[in-house]
């Protein structure tokens, strides 16, 4: 172990991208084998890089991998460590760990912002790029290092250091997970469809997300992701459930006929 630190000394002096070496080393505790993954996981969509073959690239597809892999290992975590908990309480649990306000605020305190490459046009629209560049991280980790060294990252490096999980039990589910707790309660059926795709006045992607429940329109909103369209949207639906009577006994009675 000594003897393979040093090696990995004695090659940081001789890499080009030394301060990001560093970085991923310093929040992970492990040395980067493919450099290029973690430059790659860094860069905005509002700013992209040419590759050598001539094609553009950006952080979404490794944020897209990141994001599966972080529901994974936090699904796996929150089953080992409460054996006892039904299913609605890990899903409302994992939902506040993984929805991209967490992440932007661990990607804040880790101090991505400061590495991140982005159009400063987009920080103004788009309020999630530390977040979005956290996934993409985790999922440029998972493809150099494997998924046990990452699980190990998310859960010693990000969840035991960011999160108390007893004062986050307690707080107010996002509107999602409420949702979502309140269509498993009843066992309603809940899709969410991106009905529309457009890019603003800034060219910066707009994404329109309307919630089916029972197969009946319920509700829809926008955002800058499809995560804040889906929580905007989910909003929404949850107050019409609370205020409109014949809504609700509409969607409850999709539950008998199904």
């Amino acid at each position: 172990m000594v003897f393979s630190n040093l090696i990995s000394l004695i090659k940081l002096l001789f890499i080009k991208d030394k301060e990001l070496y560093v970085f991923i080393h310093t929040i992970s505790g492990m040395y980067p084998s493919d450099i290029d993954l973690y430059k790659l996981a860094l860069i905005h969509r509002s700013k992209p890089v040419q590759l050598p073959d001539g094609r553009w690239a950006n952080n979404e597809r490794l944020e897209f991998l990141g994001d599966a892999v972080l529901d994974l290992v936090v699904a796996d975590y929150l089953y080992e460590i409460y054996p006892d908990k039904h299913e609605g309480f890990l899903t409302s649990t994992r939902a506040k760990i993984v929805q991209r306000e967490s992440l932007n605020r661990i990607g804040k305190l880790l101090h991505v912002d400061s590495h991140v490459i982005a159009s400063p046009h987009s920080s103004s629209h788009n309020s999630y790029i530390n977040g979005n560049a956290v996934e993409a991280l985790v999922g440029a980790m998972y493809l150099d290092k494997g998924y046990h060294l990452t699980r190990d990252f998310i859960i010693n490096r990000l969840i035991k250091q960011h999160f108390d999980l007893n004062d986050l039990i307690k707080t107010e589910q996002n509107f999602k997970s409420r949702l979502i707790e309140w269509t498993q309660k009843y066992r309603v059926s809940i899709e969410f469809e991106l009905v529309d795709t457009y890019n603003d006045a800034e060219n910066n992607p707009v994404f329109r997300t309307a919630v089916m429940l029972g197969g009946i329109y319920a509700g829809d909103a926008t955002g800058y992701s499809k995560k804040e369209s889906h929580q905007g949207a989910s909003k929404i639906v949850l107050e019409r459930l609370k205020t409109d009577a014949r809504f609700r006994e509409q969607v409850l009675s999709t539950v008998t006929s199904n």
